[in-house]
């Protein structure tokens, strides 16, 4: 990864006055510790007509994995080797960014105790870097920087010289050349390659919206392109990008009525906590897996794959479910289910509602026939497509509930968790995680196969790109229509009577015992919760 920076002078304003804005030495070699590799800086060239320094990042893809262990890091093979096949040791991304905010802080921030005089001062620029990530193309780069004064090369380079034919990768060759404070060239850096990339290495918390109206302090609040900038900056995390666009937009109008931002957004009560909290992934899922079984009329629910038993409690609270039945493959599950929802405490009118049975979904279980609906939340994506067959027969063939919920992860959303390294899983026990149309072809081979209708809905978040971060399908017996069935629900497929075989475990896994509430998109926990 390599980023040079050039000017030119005279002999009264000697081009080597670069090395006193960067705080480095033209003469030397200096090399930096970083987080994820060693960045190295040395002047190629040095004297009072043209200077130029350079920015080497040395990244150490081991290091960069085991900094983001317990950050949503898949199982599947191809997943594992996108931990060390990719391009963040040798593509312009957050990384280099990181890097010139640490090597160069001082420059960037505008500070020069020997020569106080340069900071403010313009200069003849050129920057290069010979490969940048560009998810928009170079019409997108020049769209980025020519708002800010420079004069943009943005070349594409070739998936490969040798076969011109597969055409251009999304890499560009960008040089930069212009007049600037060596300051505002830093920061324009600062936030756009990541911004071209599109993806950040670490996780985009609060604080990065301060980092970014720091850096794009007087640029960013009239460039034409900000809504992009701001969005992928932030990681498309909407409810941060409001709040910068807010913020950008009071400084403006702070500047056109030449006051502090201070004196115009003075009417909320500091004192009073207002904020609104993001909903968990997880609460929102259970929520519309209830609304799904409340439209159904379901009084007899099935919990297939119940792990730690955070569903069958918000099942519980509603007086509409009278028998609930929590299935999982795991013995220690449901010890902690069973613990978490002390049913050894719990009213005997309460506790007659509900049972937590051991059983594997990938064997037909007599004691699963005959229930209103049955529910596969976050499962099906942690059983071996090789044994998804036997599964989908002993839900739909077998047990056959009028109403089957399933949710899984949608891949697509994955680009959005920035904790997670690209091409890996959610979780590291998942065998695969579906497409939108990949879950689709799915859920409606099955219905046709079992006599279902099938409906789609998103959860969570539905980003216009990549969709929600869990896709949800609702399948329910032809004609029995959406809500029209009524209390019990003593319905059974005829001379579908499987021997049972609910108590073997074969290796696989239904559930892992930790999907919802336990993922935060770091300590080793699914992502997105």
């Amino acid at each position: 990864m390599f980023l040079t920076i050039t000017t030119t002078g005279s002999a009264d304003r000697p081009a080597t006055d670069l090395g006193f804005l960067l705080h480095k030495h033209p003469d030397k070699a200096q090399q930096f510790s970083t987080s994820h590799g060693t960045a190295h800086v040395l002047y190629p060239e040095a004297d009072a007509q043209r200077c130029t320094a350079a920015l080497l990042l040395e990244v150490d893809p081991i290091a960069l994995v085991r900094r983001s262990r317990g950050k949503g890091r898949g199982g599947a093979p191809d997943s594992a080797l996108g931990q060390y096949v990719n391009d963040r040791p040798y593509a312009a991304s957050s990384l280099l960014a990181v890097a010139l905010r640490s090597v160069f802080a001082s420059a960037m921030k505008g500070h020069c105790a020997a020569r106080p005089e340069l900071v403010t001062r313009t200069m003849p620029l050129r920057i290069e870097v010979p490969v940048l990530p560009a998810r928009g193309g170079a019409a997108l780069v020049r769209k980025l920087f020519e708002p800010l004064g420079w004069t943009v090369q943005a070349n594409p380079l070739p998936l490969d010289e040798t076969f011109p034919e597969w055409g251009d990768s999304r890499y560009v060759r960008l040089a930069l050349e212009g007049e600037c404070t060596l300051a505002g060239a830093l920061r324009h850096l600062y936030v756009l390659l990541p911004v071209l990339d599109d993806a950040k290495h670490y996780w985009v918390a609060a604080d990065e919206v301060d980092k970014l109206l720091r850096a794009g302090e007087g640029w960013l609040e009239g460039h034409p392109g900000q809504r992009v900038i701001v969005g992928r900056y932030l990681a498309r995390r909407w409810s941060l990008t409001r709040q910068a666009m807010e913020r950008l937009e009071l400084e403006r109008l702070a500047e056109s009525d030449d006051v502090v931002a201070e004196m115009i957004d003075n009417a909320v009560d500091e004192e009073a906590d207002t904020e609104e909290k993001p909903v968990p992934l997880a609460v929102r899922r259970r929520e519309a897996i209830l609304t799904v079984l409340r439209s159904a009329k379901a009084a007899r629910v099935l919990d297939l794959g119940c792990g730690q038993g955070q569903l069958v409690g918000a099942l519980l609270e509603e007086g509409q479910f009278t028998e609930i039945v929590g299935v999982d493959v795991s013995m220690r599950a449901l010890h902690e289910a069973r613990r978490r929802l002390r049913l050894d405490r719990m009213p005997e009118r309460q506790s007659e509602r509900v049972r937590l049975v051991q059983g594997s979904l990938a064997y037909t279980d007599s004691r699963l026939k005959g229930y209103d609906a049955a529910v596969l939340s976050e499962v099906v994506e942690h059983v071996d497509p090789a044994r998804l067959p036997a599964l989908e027969y002993a839900v739909f063939g077998s047990a056959r509930p009028r109403t089957v919920v399933v949710t899984t992860p949608n891949v697509e959303y994955n680009v959005r968790w920035e904790s997670l390294p690209a091409g890996q899983a959610r979780h590291a026990d998942h065998r695969f995680e579906w497409t939108r149309e990949e879950f689709r072809q799915w859920a409606r081979e099955v219905a046709a196969r079992h006599g279902y209708e099938v409906s789609f809905a998103p959860v969570g978040p539905d980003d216009p790109e990549v969709g929600p971060p869990t896709q949800l399908a609702h399948f329910r017996i032809h004609g029995e229509g959406g809500g029209n069935g009524q209390g019990g629900g003593n319905r059974e497929s005829g001379g579908n009577r499987e021997s049972s075989g609910h108590c073997e475990s074969s290796g696989h896994c239904e559930h892992s015992g930790n999907r919802e509430d336990s993922s935060t998109s770091a300590n080793g926990k699914e992502v997105g919760e």
